[in-house]
């Protein structure tokens, strides 16, 4: 069962959340809290494998309090809940040690999986919010996001066709036992493939391997 702590200042949609996680019957809600202070000290109590946050929250907002659940309660992954409007939160969110990014009007098996993927340690882009991000670091015009799809094309273009393959795995939110059943690979394989394609691209982690994933097209919307 993975134990999800919930941190959403309206209480709708705490609750809407909170349906459509137990609608699974692998997730069980083990706290709630309504403010970013309350979250962060939830985490510490309850210890949660996911703890799911609004990005705006009063007293302290989201990013911050992820950035203190990542460095106080390194055994609990978080994911951020986040609308179209918030992108640009969402894109600061990826240095903060945030390792999903979920919409709140998404489709309910979206957020499943994300919490999911997050709690097995893997990396999840809802695709729209992906899109979103990729635009927000790329700039307003065109031409900056064009520029970056060229530059990710180019990066990926040192990986082998295995890797490329397990890139666009990992950016489409599977963990690494998912990848090993999808690609009919051991798992210990696909850490090696993944590591390999960290170190390859020059990103600490697979969030940003995602996003050059995406960038690079090798994700499908």
């Amino acid at each position: 069962m993975i134990r999800v702590l919930l941190a959403d200042d309206e209480a709708m949609v705490r609750a809407g959340v909170r349906a459509i996680l137990g609608s699974s019957g692998e997730t069980e809600v083990v706290a709630e809290a309504a403010d970013g202070r309350e979250a962060v000290e939830l985490a510490r109590a309850h210890r949660p494998d996911v703890a799911l946050l609004d990005i705006r929250m009063p007293r302290l907002d989201g990013l911050a309090a992820a950035e203190e659940i990542v460095r106080t309660v390194p055994g609990t992954a978080v994911a951020m809940l986040t609308t179209f409007s918030e992108r640009a939160y969402v894109a600061r969110a990826l240095g903060g040690g945030a390792t999903g990014f979920l919409l709140k009007s998404g489709d309910p098996y979206e957020l499943i999986a994300g919490v999911r993927a997050v709690a097995d340690g893997a990396a999840f882009l809802s695709p729209k919010v992906a899109r979103y991000v990729i635009e927000g670091l790329g700039g307003a015009d065109g031409t900056g996001r064009l520029a970056r799809e060229a530059r990710a094309r180019a990066r990926v273009a040192v990986l082998s066709p295995r890797e490329r393959e397990v890139l666009g795995l990992v950016g489409a939110g599977l963990s690494n036992p998912e990848i090993a059943a999808r690609l009919h690979l051991v798992e210990g394989t696909v850490k090696a493939y993944v590591s390999a394609v960290l170190d390859r691209l020059g990103v600490r982690n697979r969030v940003q391997a995602a996003i050059v994933a995406h960038e690079a097209g090798l994700v499908a919307t």
